[in-house]
């Protein structure tokens, strides 16, 4: 029997073809989406044991379990056994409790004062893959679970940040849904608060993103060609002062280019986090993208940028501690920028990309999804970065 050659049907036009995929991939994300959470449902954040909850207050067990039996601080859920399970509203009503009986302490309202200014941490990356939005998303949860208002924002028009949320780019988000609508050329500008949007996570919110962001990139040149003052690097930090007062640390997950969106992120940022997979031709392409970014910067810098940053780090990501090139990488990344490489690596994790299949960050799931020592070796890790990025904030708001 002869074989049918792929040239008896018709050829489509690759704009076709590409186009009948993308709606076939939509819809079946679509159907998978609605399959995990039905239309009327939303997200919810897990409840927390309490020497969780215990260790994100910074007290010990046994003084939660003191003030629950003497009915001080919030009512929380008693389980089987007489065990305590704590929601991240209950967490915060025991910050709450604990600072206004006297007992203040930054551990638990870690939230900034006074003349403590606005933490911009832009997440970077010229190469897809170095687990740049993993990153965001576990620093910002993180900040959040530990006490601090936090505003995500996805600048990725693949919305990577936003799915992980329980936000889908094609469904949820519509026109001026995006930073777009906070950074656009024409009338059709808006306030960022209307864009914003609350989390099941208290204390953090969001922007999100989708591919209206292409349009930025592609207004940006019209608009300076048209108007020399009207400079596209001011704008994301105008928009960001306007809701300055309502949180702590921004978090923004760039997208993988060096366009006029990661210069406008680079530009609104206090502090800059790069993630580096220690391969070869990861390093390879970071000695590009910092090429490029000193280039471009400099240019934004005469045109009366500010190109002052509280830190700059590289942040190891996906690392195997057994591979001997990579810690021959990391070693020479070390060599050349010291203290600017942070002491704690990302380890490659089962466990975390596990969780990602379902949308979920490792501080959404419980440890008994996973083997004990695969979710608290990943665990570790996490802690260990971000806290080291939490004294970076700190040291940047002249706390000891």
């Amino acid at each position: 029997m002869q074989a049918t050659s792929v040239l008896s049907s018709p050829a489509k036009a690759i704009h076709e073809l590409v186009g009948a995929h993308a709606r076939e991939l939509s819809s079946k994300l679509q159907a998978h989406r609605l399959q995990l959470y039905p239309p009327a449902a939303a997200k919810t954040l897990r409840r927390f044991s309490s020497s969780e909850a215990a260790k994100l207050i910074g007290v010990n067990d046994g003084y939660l379990r003191k003030l629950s039996l003497e009915g001080k601080g919030p009512s929380v859920e008693i389980g089987a056994h007489g065990r305590r399970f704590y929601t991240l509203e209950d967490i915060q009503g025991l910050r709450a409790y604990l600072d206004a009986s006297g007992k203040a302490d930054r551990r638990y309202r870690p939230s900034r004062v006074g003349s403590e200014h606005l933490q911009v941490i832009s997440v970077v990356n010229f190469k897809g893959g170095s687990g740049k939005t993993t990153t965001a998303a576990h620093l910002a949860q993180y900040l959040a679970l530990h006490g601090y208002r936090v505003l995500a924002i996805d600048l990725d028009p693949q919305a990577s940040l936003s799915s992980l949320h329980g936000v889908q780019p094609e469904f949820d988000i519509h026109e001026n849904q995006t930073l777009y609508g906070a950074i656009r050329y024409d009338d059709g500008r808006c306030d960022l608060r209307r864009i914003i949007r609350k989390t099941y996570f208290p204390n953090l919110d969001l922007v999100p993103a989708n591919l209206e962001l292409v349009e930025f990139e592609h207004e940006t040149p019209k608009a300076l060609e048209k108007n020399k003052q009207d400079m596209f690097f001011t704008r994301m930090d105008a928009a960001l002062s306007s809701v300055a007062d309502d949180y702590d640390v921004v978090i923004v997950d760039c997208p993988p280019q060096l366009g006029f969106l990661t210069m406008s992120a680079l530009c609104a940022a206090t502090a800059v986090l790069v993630t580096v997979h220690p391969q070869m031709l990861d390093v390879m392409s970071m000695c590009q993208f910092l090429i490029m970014t000193s280039d471009l910067l400099k240019i934004v810098a005469g045109a009366g940028g500010n190109m002052g940053y509280d830190w700059l780090r590289y942040l190891v990501t996906r690392y195997e501690p057994g591979d001997g090139p990579q810690n021959q990488m990391v070693s020479f990344m070390r060599s050349m920028f010291g203290e600017h490489v942070l002491n704690y690596p990302m380890l490659k994790s089962t466990a975390i990309s596990d969780a990602g299949i379902t949308k979920q960050t490792l501080y959404e799931v419980t440890r008994d999804q996973f083997t004990r020592s695969t979710y608290d070796r990943a665990m570790e890790a996490l802690d260990s970065v971000n806290g080291e990025i939490e004294g970076l904030i700190k040291a940047a708001w002249g706390r000891s």
